[in-house]
């Protein structure tokens, strides 16, 4: 790859991911998770994940699925979802029971992040042709093949199906009173 085109990558995958962290912080803080919002997805612009992301880039889905389609796994991923408590892959330990790996249910605080960042993800890869629909869509396509606490999943499902139904004022309003309430989601 030549000097302008990593430039080209870089300032491309830059604007993509201060894009999406303003949409994520927006959204926390509309949560009333402020610290969250601010600190989301730092992790980017370390080497580990900045340098194969500028080099996978493609503006129009996640450069991890460029690096997946080359190596057959995404380092930048594998570094991502082990830093970020917003992503359900975080959240997998052996059981003591079976030894084997298995779903952990996630605190309400990062379910809460995690349905932020999906409804920013949605917004920043669909552009115009975003509606409230996407993010549960999107969720619903890959639900048989992931692994997630039944709870958990659930509990964002519930948010996602919210957002669809009712929008982003009702479902914000609503996740703010479950917050500051301490209440289930």
């Amino acid at each position: 790859m030549n000097i302008k085109r990593i430039k080209e990558n870089l300032i491309g995958h830059l604007k993509t991911v201060f894009r999406h962290k303003k949409e994520v912080m927006i959204n926390c803080l509309k949560c009333g998770l402020i610290l969250q919002g601010i600190t989301h997805d730092l992790s980017k612009f370390s080497p580990s994940e900045l340098i194969p992301s500028v080099m996978n880039y493609q503006g129009d889905r996640s450069p991890n699925e460029g690096e997946r389609e080359k190596y057959g796994y995404s380092k930048a991923w594998m570094h991502h979802k082990g830093r970020n408590k917003h992503h359900f892959e975080y959240w997998t330990d052996y059981s003591a029971n079976t030894r084997e790996l298995e779903p952990v249910e996630i605190p309400k605080r990062y379910v809460i992040e995690m349905f932020c960042d999906r409804v920013a993800a949605s917004k920043i890869y669909l552009g115009e042709n975003y509606n409230n629909s996407e993010p549960l869509n999107y969720y619903i396509k890959g639900k048989k093949k992931r692994k997630i606490h039944q709870k958990t999943g659930e509990q964002l499902e519930k948010l996602l199906r919210m957002l669809e139904e009712k929008g982003e004022a009702e479902t914000f309003k609503y996740i703010r009173k479950a917050v500051f309430l301490h209440k289930e989601l």
